[in-house]
C-alpha cells in the first residue's frame, strides 16, 4: 500500500470518530437543560437515525460518482455539522447539528470501508478495515477527555467541536489532492433493488449483526457514566471517564485485532468477543465496586471492536458483484445506534434504573452470540 494513498484514507477514519462523541456530548447537553433519560438519548437516536434513511442511497451514489468523491463529500457535510453549534448553543442547534453529522457520517462510512478494497484485497480487507476502526477509535477515545478540559478551563465544553472540524478539513484536503485508481463498477441496481438483498439470508443476518454492534457501541456509550454516577455517586465530569475508557480498550482491541484477524481464526476470535461482553454485562448488573465497574466497561470495548469488522467483510464477500449496495444496506445497521439507545432510555426511565438499558445490551448480546455460532463458524476463516 502506498503511504500516499493509505494515510489519507486512515486521516477520513480519524474523521469518522467524530461521531462518537455523541455518548459525552448528550451527558453534557442533558445536564445544561435538564433533560430527561429519554429525551437525552434521542440526541444520539438523531445521529444514528439517518443512517436507517441515507444508506442504501449513498451504495447507488458511489455507483455514479465513486467512492472516493463520495467519502470527500461525507467530510465537507460533517465539518458543517461541527460548527452548526458554536453560532448558537441550544437545543434545536444541537438536533441539527447531530441530523447533519449522521448523514455525513453515513456517507463516510458507506463509501470510505470499501474505498480500502481498491488498495488492498482478500484476507488483508478485514486487518485494514480493523486497523481503520482503531485510527477512529483514538478519536472516539479523547473526546470525552478534550471535552471535559474545554469545561473544566474554558468553562465550554463546545470548544471541542472546531478541533475535530480542522481534522475533518484536513482529511478532505489530503484525500483530495490524492490519487486512488478505482475498478470500474457498473450497476444499474435501484433502491429496490438494493432492498431485495435483504432477502438472502446472510445479508440478512449480517445487517442484524451490524444493528447489534452499534446498539452496543452508542448504548455503552451514553450508558456508561449514568452507570457510574447511578452506583457510585460520581459527579458527570468524572464519570465522563468511562467513555473512555470504553474507547481505549476499544482502540486497544483494535490495534491487536488488526493482527489477529490477518493470522487466526476471525469465527473463534468473533465468539471470544462476544463471551467478553457477555460476562462484562453480567458483572455491571451485580457490581458497585469502582474498579470493577471499569474492568467490566473496558471488556465491553474490547469485545466490541473487532465485531463491525468482521461483519461487513462477510457481507461485502458474499454478493461481490453487488458490494456497492451491500455496503449501503450493512451501513444502513448503524441505525441500531438510533433505535437501541433510545429504547434503553425508555426502559432506564421506566424502571428508574440504569438496569433498563442492561437489559436491552443484554439482548444485543445474546443476538450476536447466536450470529456467531450459526453464522461465522462456517463462513468465516
Amino acid at each position: 500500500m502506498r503511504k500516499n494513498v493509505i494515510l489519507p484514507i486512515m486521516l477520513s477514519f480519524f474523521a469518522m470518530g467524530a461521531v462518537d462523541m455523541v455518548g459525552i456530548a448528550s451527558n453534557y447537553v442533558k445536564a445544561d437543560f435538564g433533560l430527561s433519560d429519554t429525551i437525552a438519548n434521542l440526541l444520539p437516536s438523531m445521529v444514528f437515525f439517518w443512517f436507517f434513511i441515507v444508506s442504501v442511497p449513498t451504495g447507488l451514489l458511489m455507483n455514479k460518482i465513486g467512492r472516493r468523491k463520495t467519502v470527500l463529500l461525507s467530510l465537507i457535510v460533517t465539518a458543517v455539522a461541527l460548527v452548526v453549534p458554536l453560532f448558537g448553543y441550544n437545543f434545536t442547534s444541537m438536533l441539527v447539528s447531530f441530523a447533519l453529522l449522521g448523514i455525513g457520517n453515513t456517507l463516510m462510512q458507506v463509501s470510505l470501508n470499501p474505498l480500502i478494497s481498491n488498495i488492498v484485497s482478500g484476507k488483508k480487507f478485514a486487518s485494514t478495515l480493523t486497523f481503520g476502526q482503531f485510527v477512529k477509535a483514538i478519536a472516539s477515545f479523547g473526546a470525552p477527555f478534550i471535552a471535559k478540559w474545554m469545561a473544566e478551563y474554558f468553562d465550554n465544553w463546545l470548544l471541542m467541536l472546531p478541533i475535530y472540524a480542522a481534522f475533518t478539513l484536513l482529511a478532505f484536503l489530503w484525500l483530495g489532492s490524492s490519487q486512488i485508481k478505482e475498478d470500474p463498477y457498473e450497476s444499474k441496481s435501484s433502491f429496490l433493488d438494493s432492498f431485495r438483498l435483504l432477502g438472502k439470508g446472510s445479508v440478512l443476518l449480517f445487517f442484524l449483526g451490524i444493528m447489534a454492534h452499534v446498539g452496543i457501541d452508542v448504548g455503552i456509550n451514553a450508558t456508561a457514566p449514568k452507570i457510574l454516577m447511578e452506583h457510585t455517586g460520581m459527579a458527570l465530569a468524572d464519570a465522563g471517564f468511562a467513555t473512555s475508557l470504553y474507547f481505549l480498550f476499544r482502540l486497544l482491541g483494535c490495534f491487536s485485532g488488526s493482527f489477529i484477524l490477518s493470522r487466526f481464526s476471525a469465527s473463534k476470535f468473533f465468539i471470544i468477543s462476544v463471551i467478553c461482553m457477555a460476562l462484562a454485562i453480567g458483572g455491571m448488573f451485580c457490581f458497585s465496586n469502582i474498579i470493577a465497574l471499569y474492568i467490566c466497561i473496558a471488556l465491553i470495548g474490547f469485545g466490541n471492536s473487532n465485531i463491525f469488522p468482521i461483519i461487513f467483510s462477510n457481507a461485502m464477500s458474499s454478493v461481490p458483484d453487488r458490494s456497492n449496495e451491500v455496503s449501503g444496506l450493512m451501513i444502513m445497521g448503524i441505525a441500531g445506534g438510533a433505535i437501541f439507545p433510545l429504547l434503553m432510555g425508555v426502559c432506564s426511565d421506566y424502571l428508574q434504573t440504569q438496569s433498563g438499558a442492561l437489559i436491552v445490551l443484554s439482548l444485543l448480546i445474546v443476538y450476536l452470540f447466536i450470529l456467531g455460532i450459526t453464522r461465522f463458524r462456517s463462513t468465516v476463516s
